[in-house]
């Protein structure tokens, strides 16, 4: 698909090309690579951060520690109907949990979520 992408487009007109570090896309690279050699490849900075923000979680027991304990912390509140109402009202409306693009960065904007409030 990236080869039929770049064919339409014109290798004389693709200067990068951002992907996934998955190892699906690496094999895609490698395949694209032997035919058009002239191509400028990055990987995806969100999937960079994900795996940094993993690595912290994973290898890191501060980290671990506190992910759990924040974890724990928002399934007592939105577990309970009664916490949620008063939540909703002294934060404004504003939700604790924010998802994000990565499932990892939405256990730290969860964090940085409970200690803003």
């Amino acid at each position: 698909m990236l080869d039929a992408i770049v064919e339409r487009i014109g290798e004389e007109n693709v200067v990068q090309v951002v992907i996934d570090n998955a190892a699906n896309y690496k094999a895609t690279r490698q395949l694209l690579m032997e035919k058009r050699n002239s191509l400028f490849w990055t990987p995806c900075v969100v999937y960079c951060i994900d795996l940094i923000l993993e690595d912290f979680e994973k290898k890191l027991e501060v980290h671990q520690v506190t992910i759990a304990k924040g974890r724990r912390i928002t399934s007592y509140i939105y577990s309970r109907t009664i916490i949620i109402s008063m939540l909703r009202h002294f934060t404004k409306g504003r939700d604790l949990i924010r998802p994000a693009a990565t499932w990892f960065a939405t256990a730290y904007l969860t964090l940085r979520c409970l200690n803003d409030h």
